[in-house]
C-alpha cells in the first residue's frame, strides 16, 4: 500500500476577498475597454460592448470611491458573476483579434449577444442595489438612517419592476421583516410595511423569500394592534402574500382568521378590500374554510356584497363563490345569511365583469337548493338578465347564463320575452373552447324552443337556420351531432307544418338520414318528424294532381 498523502495535499486556496475581486474586475476592464478598440469584426455589437463597459467602468469607479463598500453582503455576491461574464468577453475579444481564428460567423454572432446580455444584466443589478446597498443599511445606525434606507429600497422597488427578485435573491430581507417588530416605531414600521408588500407582489420568489423570513406573524400583529394606516398596508402585503396556496394555510397557524375577519367588520373601506382579498385567497383551504365559518366570516361577506367599496365587493363575491362551492353545508348558510339577495343585487347594481361573473357564478351555485331554484325561476328581471349577458357578456358569463336558462323553470312569458337571445345560444353552440359551452347553448335554446312562438322565429331567421344545419354536416367535425339533433327534435315538435318545411327547405334532411345511420342520438326521432311533413306534402300533391 501506499504511504498516505494527506499531509502533503494544500488546502484550497480562499476565495478572494471583495476588495480584491473587485480590484481583478477594474483591471480586466481597462483593459477591455483597451484591446477592443482595434477589433475590425462584429464591429456594431463590439461597439455595443464598449459602450456597457464604458458605463460599468464608472459604476465601479463609483462604488470604490463609497465608504465601507466591501462591507456590502449584496456585493459578495455580484462581483464573482461579473468577473466570470468579463473573462468571457476577454476570450472573445482574443478571438476576434487573432487573424488565423475563423470561428463561425452565426456562433461568434450567438456568443456574443449572450456576453453583451449578460453583462447588461449584471450591470444593471450593480447599479440598482450596490449603489446604495440599502438592505445592509437596515441593520445599522439611527432610526433616521433607516427610514432613509427604507425610502431608497421603496424607490428602486417601484422603479423597477424587476428588482425585487433581485433583492430578494441578493439581499438580506431578515432584516427588513425585522423592522415590523413592536419594538420599532410606527413610522419605521409603516415604511418597512410598504417595502414587505412590494416584495411580497413582486415576484413568486420575493413572495416565497418574504414568507420563509417570516413575515406573517408580524404583519398579522400590526393588524390586529397598530394605527389604521399601519393596518391598511399591513393587510395589503397579507394579501399578497397569501396568494400563493402554498402560503394560506399559515395564516390559521398565527391564529389570523379572527384578525383578518375583524378588520373586515370594523376597518376602513381600503383596510377591508385587502382582508376580504386575504380571506377569498385563505378560503381555497378546506380546513380554513371551516374556521372562517366558526369565526363569523359569512355573514360578513354577505354583508360586503352590498356594503363595501367596488374592489372589497369583487373579492367579497369571489370568495362566497368559493364557499358556494364547497357543499350544500355552506349553501344552508349563505342563504340564511340573505347570500342569493345580496349577489341578486350585486349582479343588477354592478358594472364591473368580474364581480357579475363572481356573483353570477355563486347564483348558480346556489341554484341547487330548492328554495332558490324556485326565487331564480319565477324572477322576470333575473331571466331577462340572463339573456342580455348571453347576447352582450363574456365567454365565462355567456356559458354560466345558458347553464341557468337551461336549468331554470321558466314560464312561457318569460321565454317568450327572452327569444331574442336565441341566435346567441346558436353562436355559442359553434364554439368550441371552453370546454361545455357547446352543450349548455343547446339545452338553453332547446328549453327556449318549447315555445312555438320562439319556433317560428327562428325558422324565420335564416342566419340561425343555416348555422343549425351547417352543425349537422357529418363533414362538420366541430361539434358533437347530438347537439344540433336535439335542437331540431326541439323545433320539430307540436303542429308546426312552417318549421318542418324550413327545415327541409334548408337541407336538413339529407344530414339527418346519415346521421340516423350513423345512430346518432335523436337523429332517427328528428327524420321521422321531418318525414312525416315529408309524406304529407307527397300525398298533398298527388290528391291535387
Amino acid at each position: 500500500m501506499h504511504p498516505t498523502t494527506d499531509h502533503m495535499r494544500q488546502p484550497p486556496p480562499e476565495p478572494p476577498c471583495p476588495t480584491e475581486r473587485l480590484d481583478q474586475i477594474t483591471q480586466l476592464l481597462s483593459h477591455l475597454l483597451q484591446s477592443t478598440l482595434s477589433i475590425t469584426s462584429f464591429t456594431s455589437r463590439w461597439q455595443g460592448l464598449r459602450s456597457k463597459l464604458a458605463t460599468l467602468k464608472s459604476v465601479l469607479s463609483e462604488i470604490s470611491d463609497s465608504l465601507h463598500w466591501s462591507d456590502n453582503p449584496l456585493l459578495g455576491a455580484l462581483l464573482p458573476d461579473l468577473l466570470s461574464t468579463l473573462c468571457r468577453i476577454k476570450t472573445l475579444c482574443c478571438q476576434c483579434s487573432d487573424p488565423s481564428f475563423a470561428p463561425g460567423k452565426l456562433l461568434m454572432q450567438s456568443d456574443l449577444d449572450m456576453a453583451s446580455g449578460w453583462l447588461s444584466k449584471q450591470s444593471h443589478d450593480l447599479e440598482l442595489l450596490l449603489r446604495s446597498g440599502v438592505l445592509h443599511q437596515l441593520q445599522i445606525g439611527s432610526l433616521e438612517f433607516k427610514r432613509k434606507a427604507l425610502d431608497s429600497l421603496i424607490q428602486i422597488l417601484t422603479e423597477d419592476e424587476k428588482s425585487a427578485s433581485v433583492v430578494a435573491k441578493e439581499g438580506n430581507s431578515s432584516c427588513l421583516i425585522h423592522l415590523l417588530d413592536p419594538i420599532y416605531p410606527d413610522s419605521v414600521k409603516e415604511l418597512a410595511v410598504v417595502a414587505v408588500s412590494i416584495l411580497a407582489s413582486g415576484s413568486d420568489f420575493s413572495r416565497k423569500c418574504v414568507f420563509e423570513e417570516g413575515a406573517l406573524g408580524p404583519l398579522l400583529k400590526i393588524i390586529e394592534c397598530s394605527s389604521m394606516t399601519l393596518k391598511e398596508k399591513a393587510a395589503m402585503a397579507v394579501e399578497f402574500i397569501t396568494e400563493d396556496p402554498d402560503n394560506a394555510w399559515a395564516i390559521s397557524a398565527y391564529g389570523g382568521v379572527p384578525i383578518l375577519i375583524e378588520l373586515c367588520k370594523s376597518g376602513s373601506v381600503t383596510a377591508q378590500s385587502y382582508s376580504v382579498g386575504a380571506i377569498r385567497n385563505i378560503s381555497t383551504v378546506e380546513d380554513i374554510r371551516i374556521a372562517l365559518v366558526e369565526e363569523g366570516a359569512i355573514p360578513v361577506l354577505v354583508q360586503l356584497l352590498v356594503c363595501g367599496i367596488p374592489p372589497a365587493q369583487e373579492k367579497a363575491a369571489n370568495c362566497v363563490a368559493i364557499l358556494a362551492s364547497s357543499g350544500k353545508f355552506f349553501h344552508s348558510l349563505l342563504l340564511q345569511e340573505k347570500g342569493l339577495q345580496r349577489l341578486l343585487h350585486l349582479l343588477h347594481e354592478s358594472s364591473n365583469p368580474d364581480t357579475i361573473e363572481h356573483a353570477l357564478h355563486a347564483i348558480y351555485l346556489l341554484s341547487d337548493s330548492d328554495s332558490s331554484y324556485v326565487t331564480l325561476s319565477g324572477s322576470t328581471t333575473f331571466i331577462i338578465h340572463l339573456a342580455e349577458l348571453v347576447k352582450y357578456g363574456s365567454i365565462m358569463l355567456q356559458k354560466i347564463s345558458a347553464s341557468l336558462l337551461a336549468n331554470l323553470s321558466i314560464s312561457d312569458g318569460n321565454k317568450r320575452a327572452i327569444g331574442g337571445c336565441m341566435g346567441s345560444l346558436v353562436k355559442l353552440m359553434e364554439s368550441m373552447k371552453p370546454d361545455g359551452l357547446q352543450e349548455v347553448g343547446a339545452n338553453a335554446l332547446v328549453s327556449l324552443l318549447s315555445v312555438r312562438s320562439n319556433r317560428k322565429e327562428f325558422v324565420r331567421d335564416d342566419k340561425s337556420l343555416m348555422k343549425l344545419v351547417h352543425m349537422l354536416d357529418p363533414a362538420n367535425d366541430v361539434i358533437s351531432k347530438r347537439f344540433p339533433v336535439a335542437v331540431v327534435v326541439a323545433l320539430t315538435a307540436g303542429s308546426s307544418h312552417g318549421c318542418r318545411k324550413r327545415l327541409m327547405t334548408a337541407g336538413a334532411y339529407v344530414h339527418l338520414q346519415r346521421l340516423a345511420d350513423m345512430d346518432v342520438a335523436g337523429a332517427k326521432k328528428a327524420l321521422q318528424r321531418l318525414s312525416g311533413n315529408r309524406l304529407t306534402n307527397i300525398f298533398n300533391r298527388s290528391w291535387r294532381e
